[in-house]
């Protein structure tokens, strides 16, 4: 009996969080999937059902395919700079550097990220700027000019230039926490690897690794959705340009339901986005679990 009421007791207390989630979150996931289900806009006051019409105009339109090949792109190269280059950025800082550098390039990593993205597109767009930017300037001052491009304005480097610099924004951040990470695996570990004769590469690959393997786990479930999240970055430096070249689903969302006022095909976009992610993360969830137990 007092079991029993120790449990219900629980449950009264998980129901304020549960009401929350399902306020703010289940629900508008299932409203704006039954929105998609209809062509409306912000006057329309009777939307007209048109079942999964909205899908088929998304599978069968060239900038949204664009979009999720940019969102793409953006989650491969994050995968590579912000987690695998991070996690060796952050096995130097811990191992190679001297103690009292180690707070200052701590610090210069991490102030990237504490710079508002809105603040950083602005700085990279000038920049890039083809006239009087840094990065021309920079090329033509060591002989480089033939690599010179305006490369917010052409289709083969605008979206590769704004990956570039939310690299540089994101890669400090996440180098900070492995650091943290590795600061927490006991260092036995290490004197152990050292004493059977393992070098700094070795110890890595069969120490570090393995024992950040849920902070790695972590980041690369933040990395990756918050690649096919991404939104701000486009919006202040190219706003989908040249051409709908730069534009990522949540761009080609904003755009069709604010600008085209096309509401149910900006709800099916945004189910798109959802499911995704929600796949993607369920399937890296799943992978680190059986990881864990084969361990």
């Amino acid at each position: 009996m007092r079991r029993s009421l120790r449990r219900s007791a629980g449950w009264w207390w998980l129901l304020p969080a549960l009401a929350l989630l399902g306020t703010f979150v289940y629900y508008p996931i299932f409203s704006n999937f039954q929105l998609s289900l209809y062509r409306w806009n912000a006057f329309s006051t009777t939307p007209v059902f048109v079942g999964l019409d909205n899908y088929r105009e998304a599978f069968g339109d060239a900038v949204f395919w664009r979009a999720i090949v940019n969102n793409t792109s953006y989650a491969v190269v994050s995968l590579v700079f912000q987690v695998a280059f991070a996690l060796v950025l952050a096995a130097i800082l811990e191992e190679a550097v001297h103690q009292r550098l180690k707070g200052f390039l701590r610090t210069l990593y991490f102030v990237p990220a504490v710079i508002s993205i809105t603040v950083a597109g602005i700085l990279f767009s000038f920049i890039y700027n083809p006239e009087f930017g840094l990065l021309n300037a920079l090329l033509r001052a060591v002989g480089l000019g033939e690599f010179t491009h305006a490369w917010l304005g052409e289709q083969s480097t605008a979206i590769w230039s704004i990956i570039a610099m939310s690299q540089w924004q994101n890669f400090g951040y996440c180098a900070v926490l492995f650091v943290v990470a590795i600061q927490r695996i006991p260092r036995e570990y290490y004197e152990a690897a050292k004493v059977d004769g393992a070098g700094p590469v070795r110890t890595f690959f069969l120490v570090t690794i393995p024992l950040v393997r849920e902070m790695t786990t972590l980041l690369i479930i933040l990395t990756v959705s918050g690649s096919f999240l991404v939104f701000n970055e486009v919006m202040v430096m190219t706003a989908g340009g040249p051409a709908n070249s730069t534009h990522v689903l949540g761009t080609w969302l904003y755009f069709n339901a604010f600008m085209a006022d096309d509401m149910g095909y900006a709800s099916a976009i945004a189910t798109v986005i959802f499911a995704i992610t929600f796949v993607l993360a369920v399937g890296q969830l799943a992978y680190a679990k059986k990881k864990r137990v084969e361990v």
